[in-house]
């Protein structure tokens, strides 16, 4: 096994599957499967969920009816709606969890505190950390980022719809190839859309690898957890 404790980030739009919006089981079970594949050869698994297939804080505020503040705190509830639902989907399948809010509702979710995450990652329960870093301004990248370096992951997993990290958009430009590995001083002359700028900065200054990689592929993660060379490397 290559990567012991590993933060993985998915955004919302994982979710929807074929849907427009909102959550589709079929989708919401595949990363179950994918999660609980890891587990069993002994990972330590932190997630972190966006919200953007229920709200995006961003979009809200850009006509200037819903301050940029008090959209992003929205789209922070959205990320815990997602993180209630990956619990209950992982729990169908036996699998402890543990979902913790950087926003207090103590109803539905453990308050955020660090140490308390570690001892349960520790204890082989999925961390789930909803409601971003519990403030406006920063994306759920940046809270992805913050909680990696917090509960000191080996590397971060963005999982998404592609297979890594291209020239540029390969359902765009045809003639576009896929970077193996990538530096981030590269990534960053090159304008690559890894993560933002604010979560970019974090793991480059705290040299926390990010690997960006298909997650829809059944297998995929069990095979980069054991040391396959898929997606792109950022380091």
């Amino acid at each position: 096994m290559k990567y012991k404790r590993v933060l993985l980030k998915l955004s919302g739009e994982a979710l929807m599957g074929e849907k427009e919006f909102g959550i589709e089981s079929k989708a919401l079970t595949h990363y179950a499967n994918e999660i609980k594949s890891v587990l069993d050869l002994g990972c330590e698994v932190g997630v972190v969920i966006g919200g953007g297939n229920i709200f995006r804080g961003m979009e809200a505020a850009k006509d200037g009816l819903i301050e940029r503040a008090q959209a992003d705190y929205m789209g922070m509830l959205a990320t815990v709606m997602n993180g209630m639902a990956l619990q209950a989907a992982l729990e169908a399948k036996g699998i402890y969890t543990r979902l913790l809010s950087a926003i207090e509702m103590e109803e539905v979710a453990e308050p955020y505190i660090r140490r308390r995450a570690v001892k349960k990652k520790k204890k082989g329960r999925v961390v789930i950390f909803g409601a971003g870093t519990g403030n406006p301004y920063f994306t759920t990248d940046t809270a992805a980022a913050l909680r990696a370096v917090e509960i000191q992951a080996d590397v971060i997993l963005k999982g998404t719809k592609v297979d890594g990290i291209y020239t540029a958009d390969p359902k765009k430009d045809p003639h576009a190839t896929k970077y193996d590995q990538i530096t981030f001083d590269q990534a960053y002359e090159n304008n690559l859309n890894v993560m933002d700028m604010t979560a970019f900065t974090m793991c480059k200054e705290n040299n926390l690898p990010i690997i960006v990689f298909d997650i829809n592929e059944t297998g995929n993660l069990k095979r980069l957890i054991a040391g396959e060379e898929i997606g792109t490397v950022v380091s």
